[in-house]
C-alpha cells in the first residue's frame, strides 16, 4: 500500500465574504448554517487578483471561519498582496478551523455545521446566526481525497467529526466495508446515515459525561477486536482521545501509522467568559495553550521542558503512569529529585495534581505530539539543527557556520547519518504535495520530456511530475543517504509500476553537472548553501541543460517589510547551520546574476510559491 494513500489536490488560497442563507438544527446538538454569496464562484479581490470557484473535494476538507471580535461589528482579515495572504499580528484575526459538510455550486450553498457545546467564539455565533448575517471563509487550502484500496475502513470521532463522518459515508462505494464509531453527548443526538450492507455504525453516549472525559471510544474500538485483511482508519475529536486511539492502532494492534489520518479537533481547556456575555470568551483572559507553551522561553522552563520530554514524562502520564513512585520506576529517576521536578513542572502549568496523581493540563498535552517532540530530544531532526543556536554569538561575530564547532558535526557531516537524514527527507515529504500537485501543472513544466530534480521531497515530486506528464522521465539527484532513502521510499509511495519505471536516482551532489534535461528543478536547496556555492548550483544546472532547456528555482524569499518572527527564526537557523541565511528577494537575484543567468518568467503556483524560469 502506498504510504501516501491520499492523493492530494492543492487550491488557490482565497477569502470570500458570504452571508447566511438558512439556519437548521439538525439534532439538539449540531445546527447547520448554510452560507451563499456570488464569492462562491470565481471573483477578483480588490488587488485584481481572479481567484478561482470554491472547491471542495475530501470528505474532511476544512474551512477558516474567521470572527469578529466580542463587541466588535468587523473581523480583523488577512490582505492579500504579492500573491499572499499577510495575516495580521495585532490583533490577530479571531478564527476557527471547521469542515465542509455540504457545497453544492450549482445553487452555490456552503453548509458548515457546529456541534452546540460550552462556550465558544463559533458555536455562540452559530446558535445567534440569522439570514443576511455575514462571514468570511477561507480555504480549503488543499483537498485530501478518499483512499482507495482497501478492504475496509475504520471511522471513529466524536460530535465534532459528524459533518465529516457524514460525507465519507455518502461518497463509499456500495461494496466498501466500514466499522464506525461516534461518541454523542446523548441519544437525541444521533442522527440517521443510509443502510448500507457493510457499514455498521455504532453510537456510543456520554450520558452525562463531560466531552473528552473517558476514553469511551477507546474502549469500543479495543473491545470489537481485530479484523482480517487490509485497514485505513480516520480518526478525529478530542486531541488527547484521538491520542490514545492512534497509539492503541500502531502499538497493539500494529497498523502502519501510514494507514491512519488522525486530527485533534479541539482540547480540554477551561473557558473564562466574558462577564457581560456569559455565552463568549474572554480573549484578555483565555490564554491559547500553544501560545503559552510557545512563550515559556526563560532559561529554566525551556530546560524543564526539554527534560521533561527527555525524561518521557508525559508519555508514562498519558498511559496512566501518574504518581511519584510509579512515574519514578518507569522513568529510572530518584523519587526525591523526580518529586521536586514534578512540582516544578505543576508549577509552570505543564501538570495538574489531584491527590497523589499528576496529568497532564492542557498546554502539557503538547509533550506527547511527535512534531512537538521533534524539537525537543536528541534524536529530532529539528532538535539537531537547533543546536547550531548555541554558537549564535561566534556565527554574528565571524559570519560563519558553527554546528562543528557546537556538536562536532558540521552539516554534511550531518546529513551523512542515516537516521538524520532519512528521517528529515521523510518529514519534507509529508508536506511536499502542496507544492508538487500546483507545480507539475504549472505551464513552466509544459512539453518536458526529462527532467532533473534536487530536492528533499524529490519523490514527491517524481510521483505528480509522472502522472500529469506521461511522456516525462525524472531524475532524482541526491547524495549517498539520501539516494538510499529515496530508493525506499519510491516503491512504498508510488503504486504505479510503470511511473515507477519512468524514475531514476543518480549519486552526486547539487555542484555536480547532470545528463541533458528538458529542465533541472531546484526546490529550497540554495538556503543551505552560501552566495559563491549557490552561484556555483545554478551555473550547473544551467550547463546541464537540453537546447531549449530551463532551470525553473523554486525559492521562498524573506520579506523584511512583513517582519515575521518565524521568518526570522529561519534566517539565524540557515546562518549558524550553513553560514548562509534567509535571502531576501533583491539577495536572490543578485545569486542568479551573479551566476551569469537571468529570469525570463516568473508564476505563482500553489500557495505563493514563486516558480522562477532561468536562463543564461
Amino acid at each position: 500500500m502506498p504510504r501516501r494513500a491520499r492523493p492530494t489536490v492543492v487550491h488557490t488560497i482565497a477569502l470570500r465574504e458570504l452571508e447566511v442563507a438558512r439556519v437548521v438544527d439538525v439534532t439538539p446538538g449540531l445546527r447547520r448554517v448554510t452560507l451563499t454569496g456570488d464569492q462562491l464562484g470565481s471573483f477578483t479581490g480588490s488587488d485584481g487578483t481572479t481567484f478561482p470557484e470554491f472547491a471542495s473535494e475530501g470528505f474532511d476538507d476544512s474551512v477558516r471561519l474567521i470572527f469578529p471580535y466580542p463587541g466588535e461589528s468587523e473581523p480583523v482579515v488577512p490582505v492579500h498582496k504579492d500573491g499572499k495572504f499577510r495575516w495580521p499580528a495585532d490583533p490577530p484575526a479571531l478564527w476557527r478551523v471547521y469542515t465542509v459538510r455540504r457545497y453544492d455550486a450549482q445553487a452555490r450553498e456552503l453548509d458548515i455545521d457546529f456541534v452546540r457545546h460550552g462556550v465558544g467564539v463559533a458555536t455562540t455565533w452559530a446558535y445567534r446566526a440569522n439570514p443576511g448575517d455575514r462571514l468570511h471563509v477561507g480555504g480549503p487550502s488543499v483537498s485530501t481525497k478518499r483512499p482507495e484500496g482497501y478492504d475496509r475502513y475504520l471511522v471513529v470521532g466524536d460530535d465534532t467529526a459528524i459533518p465529516a463522518i457524514d460525507r465519507l459515508l455518502g461518497e463509499l462505494p456500495d461494496d466498501a466495508r466500514a466499522e464506525v464509531y461516534i461518541e454523542v453527548a446523548e441519544e437525541s443526538h444521533r442522527i440517521d446515515f443510509p443502510e448500507r450492507p457493510g457499514v455498521r455504525v455504532t453510537w456510543i453516549v456520554r450520558n452525562g459525561l463531560a466531552a473528552g472525559s473517558e476514553p469511551l471510544l477507546l474502549r469500543a474500538v479495543r473491545e470489537a477486536g481485530r479484523r482480517e485483511g487490509s485497514m485505513f482508519a480516520w480518526l478525529a475529536g478530542e486531541q488527547s482521545a484521538v491520542r490514545d486511539l492512534r497509539r492503541y492502532l500502531v502499538e497493539e494492534r500494529g497498523v502502519d501509522k501510514s494507514d491512519i489520518d488522525f486530527t485533534g479537533y479541539w482540547r480540554r481547556a477551561e473557558v473564562v467568559a466574558l462577564d457581560e456575555d456569559p455565552a463568549m470568551p474572554d480573549p484578555e483572559r483565555n490564554d491559547e495553550a500553544f501560545g503559552k507553551f510557545h512563550e515559556m522561553s526563560e532559561l529554566l522552563p525551556p530546560l524543564a521542558i526539554r527534560a521533561a520530554a527527555n525524561l518521557g514524562i508525559a508519555d508514562c502520564i498519558s498511559r496512566g503512569v501518574r504518581t511519584v513512585p510509579a512515574l519514578a520506576l518507569h522513568i529510572g529517576a530518584n523519587e526525591r529529585s523526580l518529586a521536586k521536578f514534578l512540582r516544578y513542572l505543576q508549577a509552570i502549568e505543564l501538570l495538574e495534581r489531584e491527590g497523589d496523581e499528576y496529568k497532564l493540563s492542557e498546554t502539557g498535552e503538547f509533550l506527547t505530539d511527535e512534531s512537538v517532540l521533534d524539537h525537543l530530544v536528541p534524536g529530532g531532526v529539528e532538535f539537531r539543527m537547533s543546536q547550531a543556536f548555541h554558537g549564535l554569538e561566534a556565527a554574528v561575530r565571524h559570519d560563519r557556520p558553527v554546528l562543528e564547532s557546537v556538536t562536532g558535526q558540521d552539516w554534511d557531516a550531518l546529513r551523512g547519518d542515516a537516521a538524520f537524514e532519512h528521517k528529515r527527507l521523510e518529514n519534507k515529504s509529508r508536506f511536499a504535495q502542496v507544492l508538487a500537485d500546483p507545480l507539475a501543472k504549472s505551464p513552466a513544466l509544459a512539453g518536458v520530456r526529462k527532467v532533473v530534480v534536487h530536492a528533499a521531497g524529490a519523490v514527491v515530486h517524481a510521483d505528480y511530475l509522472t502522472a500529469v506528464h506521461p511522456e516525462a522521465t525524472v531524475t532524482i539527484v541526491a547524495l549517498p543517504t539520501a539516494a538510499d532513502w529515496f530508493r525506499g521510499d519510491i516503491p512504498l509511495s508510488i503504486a504505479d509500476a510503470a511511473r515507477r519505471d519512468r524514475m531514476r536516482i543518480v549519486e552526486q551532489s547539487v555542484f555536480e553537472k547532470t545528463e541533458p534535461a528538458d529542465a533541472v528543478l531546484i526546490i529550497d536547496a540554495l538556503g543551505q548553501h552560501r552566495d559563491a556555492e549557490a552561484k556555483l548550483v545554478l551555473r550547473q544546472a544551467a550547463a546541464s541543460l537540453s537546447p531549449g532547456g530551463r532551470v525553473l528555482l523554486v525559492e521562498d524569499t524573506f520579506d523584511p517589510g512583513e517582519l515575521d518572527e518565524h521568518d526570522a527564526e529561519l534566517d539565524i537557523l540557515r546562518l549558524t547551520l550553513h553560514g548562509s541565511g534567509y535571502r531576501t528577494e533583491a539577495e536572490l537575484e543578485a545569486v542568479i546574476a551573479g551566476a551569469g543567468l537571468k529570469v525570463i518568467a516568473t508564476s505563482l503556483v500553489g500557495w505563493g510559491n514563486t516558480v522562477r524560469v532561468l536562463a543564461p
